[in-house]
């Protein structure tokens, strides 16, 4: 059984010989990339309205989500995600891929952030709670990025375990820790509860829905979709609509109003590291052996950033740490990224390596 957001029909790119039959690229060549499937990406109506939101914000436009709404909308997209993860799961089975897959996550979220900081650590014009809540940021992943990636997943008719969703959620929490770890208590106004701080991430909003959502899941299994099919299905399309209209929002307002505070160390960062995480998370994948499915997710997962687990942990642990750093790299310059090139780019090279 499989479970997707959405289906579109791609056609595939293909080596044509000089009678006319397909055959498969040379051995040692690269593949001709899937235009066609990128495009299906940068097209789809999710995307398109992140960038109706970024427009309206560059033109002062009015236009404004309440955040009553926004709140309801991502709790609502963590759970159908979380929902649907524990459905795929429970029929899959949570097998040794699940674990690799896990181990594989939870390693890259607790010492990525530590690269981050030998990346980072040599520049004059960011503090040392800045750059830890930086190292948080990209050690940590986006919920909406993961639903991005699967969609496009979907879009290319390629498989993944309904597990990546827990995996997403385990994610979460190490990189956070070592950012702790790595910031020893600076940009704090007095010693911070480390756990308060952890009860903060662990039993966030954000967490228990994901969680909760997958729980749910595995237990109903496809009886369970069957009832909520409406609900998790075709309407999370349009909640994802909405939800990155708002996060383009936010995105450029975000970008116009800290782009003073974004040196060219930090934008080159918030690009390239992305890539760099990425590769890592495929060169693991491929040397556990998982399917190019899991493999391509963990990737768009290792290449994502956080904007909403991190700032919510530091705006406790280090109220001094400056968000207009931290949180528009990884919103207004990482997440844009993604959406028009990193996502395509990660399967792609998933595809190559495992062909």
């Amino acid at each position: 059984m499989s479970i997707r957001y959405d289906v579109y029909q791609v056609n595939k790119l293909e080596w044509s010989s000089s009678g006319g039959h397909t055959a498969p690229p040379l051995a040692g060549t690269l593949p001709m990339p899937d235009l066609s499937a990128s495009l299906a990406l940068l097209t789809s109506p999710a995307i398109l309205f992140f960038f109706v939101g970024a427009l309206a914000a560059f033109l002062r436009s009015d236009l404004a989500i309440p955040e009553p709404v926004t709140k309801a909308l991502s709790l609502y997209l963590m759970m159908a995600i979380g929902f649907k993860g524990g459905v795929e799961a429970r029929a899959a089975g949570l097998n040794g891929d699940f674990l690799t897959a896990g181990a594989i996550g939870v390693a890259m979220s607790a010492l990525m952030p530590l690269l981050v900081w030998l990346w980072l650590r040599g520049s004059k014009k960011l503090d040392k709670a800045t750059i830890c809540a930086v190292a948080g940021a990209y050690g940590s992943v986006s919920v909406v990025t993961f639903a991005a990636g699967q969609q496009h997943l979907a879009t290319i008719g390629l498989d993944a375990g309904g597990y990546m969703a827990a995996v997403l959620a385990l994610m979460e929490t190490p990189a956070i820790l070592t950012a702790l770890i790595l910031m020893g208590g600076a940009g704090a106004d007095k010693p911070v509860d480390r756990g308060v701080v952890l009860r903060e991430v662990l039993v966030g909003a954000a967490s228990m829905m994901l969680l909760g959502g997958f729980a749910v899941g595995a237990i109903s299994g496809q009886a369970g979709y069957e009832r909520l099919e409406l609900f998790v299905g075709p309407l999370f399309q349009g909640a994802l609509c909405f939800f990155l209209l708002d996060l383009g929002l936010i995105a450029a307002r975000g970008l116009m109003n800290g782009a003073k505070k974004l040196s060219a160390r930090i934008v080159v960062f918030a690009l390239l590291f992305p890539v760099v995480s990425a590769a890592i998370a495929l060169g693991l994948a491929k040397a556990a052996g998982l399917g190019v499915g899991d493999a391509a997710l963990l990737a768009v997962l290792a290449g994502s950033a956080s904007y909403i687990a991190v700032p919510a942990a530091m705006r406790v642990a280090a109220p001094k740490a400056d968000p207009g750093v931290f949180v528009t790299a990884s919103l207004a310059i990482t997440f844009p990224f993604n959406l028009l090139a990193g996502i395509a780019l990660y399967t792609a090279a998933a595809q190559w390596l495992w062909r």
